[in-house]
This record gives structure tokens, C-alpha cells and sequence, in this order.
């Protein structure tokens, strides 16, 4: 089967949707089908991608790759290849393989189908949107884009969002990242394949005996610096632990818009001896920090849609506190901590629980890495996905 997937964003470009359609699209070659002996590949898979290639090799890949082409060259390659799989409702390719009569498949990374912004966010409030697109009250998606903005650009946003609704809803098949993003979106024809990566080793950490012996409980937050992840809300949690006298440390692993923020917080609170920020870290500096970090706390204040990062660490066997919202409490269900989304006493309770019951860090942590290679291997996902796209094509 030629297969086209489409990811407007892809490496060398980091993040979780540029993460999967790479691990997809590498592990979709590597299925064979059974009933040759010539090793013939289960699926030609060429990736299209607006991302430029910058540094990256290529060559190092198992597929096609094709950056930045134009629409001609993107309608010869729909019109080339017998399904097309989208990470997000991106409407060239929506509307090119409705015109070229191609089988669809749409994978909700996010709330692209049903928000302007893609983060049902609604900014005059700070809170989250109830869904003021599908309701029909565009002129809160008006008011909202403009705070988003901060000017009268959010106009195209708002008027290609009524396509990019339309043409979600007449797709072969919506996949959504998790019951919750599927339950949000409300699209026709919908299932949920979850998130999956490697199992890899689990994470060496001191005993418990060690930690509680030395310099405590490791806390850490490993990811974006931006307003929606909440981090303010740990570094006041980690405040209320250091008045009640806990010995324990911070870690706060990543860099983004919010960094300069979150440091004049740490020192406006005096928090220096317990909040250490690495900035950006990637390969064995990565490994090291993390080495370092018994407990990964997700506070986020959004409606994470699936919490790739918190499935990432549970799949090494590590603890995470995570905000009871969205996705993210779907994830992390009952083999984590979860507490109120913004609420630093709701946080600073659960990261005193581990603080009194250090055993926690191991019981959980195995609870965690069960739960992870039930349900988010990626063999599984890569394998959920070639049966649909064996059944949509079946049916076209």
C-alpha cells in the first residue's frame, strides 16, 4: 500500500507529534507481508513534511521523505498513493485527497478541528474554552484570537477553522489520541489509538534508603517553559514544602518563553537551595539530569491531550504527579499522583505524601511501567494503525 502521511511539522524539529509520525512512519516499513518470500514491505511510506531539513540526514531514513513541496508536487504525490494519513486537520491535504478521492485518515494531535488555537484555551478568561466553535458563538473565537494575537490577524484563523471542521467530519476516519481528545473533538468515525514508544530500560535511581538518607526526594518538571504547563504552580508548592520544613529538590529540566519568569520566581521566593534550572538538555546530559530525578511532576493547566512525556517516564518506571485534566489524568490514571490543575496546595500535598512515604517512588513507579507497556508499547500503535489503514482501504 503507498501510504502518504502527511506532518506539517517533523524532525529535525522537536516535539511529541514530530516524535510519533517519525516513530510511525519508520515502524510501518518494517512491516512485511506474510504471503511473499521476496521480504516485500507491507507499506510504502512517504512523509511530507513543511519542515525544511536543516541539519538533518535524510539518508538516515527508512522512507521517503519530501520537504516544503509546493501544491503541484503535493497533488501529484496524493494522487500517487492509495490512502493518505494526516497528523492534524492540515487543509492542502484535506482538500487535495477530497478532490483526488483518496481514503483519509486524520490524527488528532490536538483541538486543531474544533479551536483556533488548537489549545482550547480561552485567553479572555485564561480558562478553558467549553467549546465556543462548535456551539456556533464565533464571536467569542473572534475576542478570543485577537487576546491571542493582539490583533485583528486572527480573522484568516477563525474563517479557515469552519473548512477545517467540515472536511474533518467527512474523513474515512478521525483517529484521536486519547478518550478524552476523541470525546472533545466529537467527530464522526472516530476510535482512539494511544501514544506508544520503545520500553526501554527502566530508570536507575538510588534505593529508597539512600535517598532518604542523603538529599531527599528529587522532584522534577522535564519539558516546554510556557504558561500552560503550569510550572508557577510547582515552584509555589515547592515554597509551602520549604515553610513546613521538608528536605527535598527541584529540578526543573527544559527552556521556553517562560524561563525568565519562573527564575525571578525562584528568587523572589528564596527558592535557590532547592529549585536548580538546567535549561535545555538532549543525549547523555539528559540521561544524567534525569538520573537525578525520582519524581516527574506535570502540573499543567491545559487539556494536555495525551501527555507523551508523562507516558515516556512511566515506561521507565518513574513516578509522576500529574494534573487531574484532560489527556494527561487519562494517562497517568491510578498508577501516578494526580492533583486539582493551578492548585500549589493540591501539589504541595501530593509531593508530601512521597516526602512522608518515600516507598511510594518504587511501588508507583512499577505500577507505572505496567500500566505503560499494556497500553502505550510502540509496537502496539504501530500495529493499530496498519489494521486501519487495511480497513479503510478495504472499504474504498
Amino acid at each position: 500500500m503507498k501510504l502518504l502521511l502527511y506532518s506539517h511539522f517533523f524532525a529535525p524539529s522537536i516535539g511529541g507529534v514530530e516524535s510519533i509520525a517519525l516513530s510511525l512512519a519508520a515502524g510501518l516499513t518494517e512491516i512485511r507481508k506474510p504471503s511473499t518470500v521476496t521480504n516485500e514491505r507491507e507499506f510504502d511510506v512517504t512523509v511530507v513534511t513543511k519542515t525544511p531539513a536543516g541539519g538533518f540526514d535524510d539518508r538516515t531514513l527508512s522512507f521517503r521523505i519530501i520537504r516544503k513541496p509546493g501544491l503541484v508536487e503535493l497533488w501529484r504525490l496524493i494522487r500517487e498513493c492509495d490512502l493518505i494519513h494526516i497528523a492534524g486537520p492540515a487543509l492542502a491535504p484535506l482538500i487535495l485527497g477530497k478532490l483526488a478521492g483518496k481514503p483519509i485518515v486524520v490524527e488528532h494531535h490536538g483541538y486543531q478541528a474544533i479551536c483556533p488555537n488548537g489549545q482550547l484555551i480561552h485567553q479572555p478568561e485564561g480558562s478553558m474554552c467549553p467549546g465556543y466553535f462548535q456551539a456556533r458563538r464565533y464571536r467569542e473565537c473572534l475576542r478570543c484570537e485577537y487576546l491571542h494575537l493582539g490583533n485583528f490577524s486572527n480573522l484568516p484563523s477563525v474563517a479557515f477553522m469552519f473548512p477545517r471542521y467540515w472536511l474533518s467530519q467527512g474523513v474515512a476516519r478521525n483517529v484521536a489520541i486519547s478518550q478524552h481528545v476523541m470525546a472533545r473533538n466529537g467527530l464522526p468515525r472516530s476510535l482512539v489509538i494511544h501514544y506508544g514508544v520503545e520500553p526501554g530500560d527502566l530508570t536507575k535511581r538510588l534505593a529508597t534508603q539512600e535517598r532518604t538518607t542523603s538529599a531527599g526526594i528529587c522532584f522534577g518538571y522535564v519539558g516546554r517553559m510556557v504558561a500552560e504547563k503550569g510550572i508557577p504552580s510547582l515552584l509555589r508548592a515547592t515554597r509551602i514544602l520549604k515553610d513546613e520544613g521538608h528536605r527535598f529538590a527541584v529540578r526543573l529540566v527544559g527552556d521556553g518563553p517562560e524561563r525568565s519568569k519562573l527564575e525571578a520566581i525562584i528568587s523572589a521566593e528564596r527558592l535557590e537551595s532547592y529549585v536548580r534550572s538546567t535549561g535545555y538538555l538532549s543525549g547523555k546530559d539528559l540521561d544524567d539530569a534525569m538520573r537525578d530525578i525520582d519524581v516527574v511532576v506535570m502540573p499543567s493547566i491545559c487539556e494536555e491531550t495525551a501527555g507523551l512525556a508523562a507516558i515516556e517516564q512511566m515506561m521507565r518506571g518513574r513516578l509522576v504527579i500529574a494534573s487531574n485534566i484532560g489527556g494527561l489524568a487519562e494517562v497517568v490514571a491510578d498508577a501516578g499522583l494526580r492533583c486539582t490543575p493551578g492548585s500549589p496546595e493540591a501539589l504541595a500535598e501530593c509531593m508530601a505524601s512521597v516526602l512522608r512515604d518515600p516507598s511510594l517512588v518504587d511501588s508507583l513507579g512499577t505500577k507505572a511501567r505496567e500500566r505503560a507497556l499494556k497500553l502505550f508499547a510502540r509496537r502496539r500503535m504501530i500495529e493499530e494503525h496498519a489494521r486501519l489503514y487495511e480497513a479503510v482501504f478495504a472499504q474504498n
